[in-house]
């Protein structure tokens, strides 16, 4: 009986504190609570529970005494010594330091001209750093992903108030497909050409409203946001410093889903060099540095993808000739614990890196992998992104898409 009724105790406090995980989540969703604030929330709530639990234990205990002292043996129902070592892992459901860590998270909605639908962002502004001059980093999610799953999985936010940069999330609507894809494939105004346009126009708001260093603007997406980061690379190279393709397929032959499909499982069937020229249609393109980081487990994208995007982005940074011929490259690669990286480099700085990581799968290396589509595997991709990033600058050129820069290192 005193048994049954330990487990009935222990499981409504389960039952309590899973409630107060998900009331602290969504406050912290629905109401844009800085950090602190959910922390505090999340904090009062554990503790409730486990001052009740306690209790609920202390009374099992004295209901056992009796017992025991008949000669029956007491169940332990002790409260447990604090535990020690590292910090217990955050609970799924529970409010995530490393996504909104202490800075001002944003929520709003841009509507860019001529669009029919607003984009949904977040924008993540670390503390203590004035935005005037702030280098930005744009996050492009993968399918089935939101802006607050991508921050939390890839804590690029902890980077962010380390470093002094702003992060902006823009967030695919169900509306626009029922798995939040990006359409990196179609070019089209209404699918991805559109939503391209409509990420170059929340850029230019954000670098006007805030401040931001406009020679700092930087890419970086996961799978389907990493095609449309290609998209983006290729047609408005004027708006970014650089980009990081992260478990992408290679662009230029699918124009439809099913052939978008064909390309993740099996690579491109054309020339990739063949298609950049295709892409480009004859146009002047200013470069664009590329880090790509791919997993050789991943079934999703076939990590033939991975190679054929190191072509491609070495043909648009000139790095290579109409024949895929490699001319005035250095190339150094580097073995880590469980991967590799391969830089080309021009004057002494990388300009197309790749990082092949053996064991992971469709998921961002090193991230939390409490998060779909992240893993513990592999080297933190965060950081090595920041790292590309950080001393890629933009020139002042004048190109088609009404922006003035091309691509300069500093």
């Amino acid at each position: 009986m005193t048994k049954n009724l330990t487990k009935l105790w222990a499981g409504g406090m389960q039952r309590l504190l899973a409630i107060q995980n998900r009331v602290a989540h969504v406050a912290l969703r629905e109401a844009g609570r800085r950090a602190p604030e959910a922390q505090a929330m999340w904090r009062n709530a554990k503790t409730a529970v486990a001052q009740a639990a306690a209790a609920a234990a202390t009374a099992a205990a004295t209901a056992t005494a009796p017992a025991a002292s008949e000669g029956h043996e007491a169940e332990d129902v002790r409260t447990p010594a604090p535990r020690s070592g590292p910090p217990m892992r955050e609970s799924r459901v529970g409010p995530r330091a490393a996504a909104w860590t202490a800075g001002e998270w944003l929520r709003a909605e841009h509507l860019a001209p001529g669009a029919s639908r607003a984009l949904a962002y977040g924008l993540y502004v670390p503390p203590d750093w004035p935005t005037a001059d702030m280098p930005l980093v744009v996050m492009l999610h993968g399918c089935k992903q939101t802006m607050d799953s991508f921050a939390e999985g890839t804590r690029m936010n902890l980077l962010a108030d380390k470093h002094g940069f702003a992060v902006a999330y823009p967030e695919q609507s169900m509306q626009a497909h029922p798995h939040q894809c990006w359409h990196w494939y179609d070019a089209r105004q209404p699918a991805g050409g559109g939503e391209a346009a409509a990420i170059v126009s929340l850029v230019d708001a954000l670098v006007q409203e805030h401040g931001f260093d406009r020679s700092r603007v930087y890419l970086a997406g996961l799978s389907a946001g990493a095609g449309l980061a290609s998209m983006l690379a290729v047609h408005a190279p004027g708006r970014f410093a650089a980009v990081a393709l992260h478990s992408g397929p290679a662009f230029g032959e699918a124009h439809s889903g099913v052939a978008a499909l064909d390309v993740m499982r099996r690579g491109l069937h054309h020339d990739p060099v063949t298609l950049v020229e295709r892409a480009l249609a004859g146009r002047a393109h200013s470069g664009m540095p590329a880090l790509i980081v791919h997993g050789d487990a991943d079934a999703v994208v076939a990590p033939v993808n991975a190679e054929q995007l190191a072509t491609q982005f070495l043909r648009l940074n000139g790095l290579a000739d109409s024949q895929g011929v490699r001319k005035g490259v250095v190339s150094h690669e580097h073995d880590g614990e469980g991967y590799t990286v391969q830089s080309f480099a021009r004057d002494g700085a990388s300009v197309v890196r790749l990082c092949r990581v053996g064991a992971l799968d469709h998921a961002w290396s090193g991230g939390d992998d409490a998060v779909p589509f992240h893993s513990a595997t592999g080297p933190d991709a965060s950081a090595m992104i920041w790292e590309f990033f950080e001393n890629q600058r933009r020139e002042a050129v004048d190109d088609a898409f009404g922006g003035e820069l091309a691509v300069g290192v500093g």
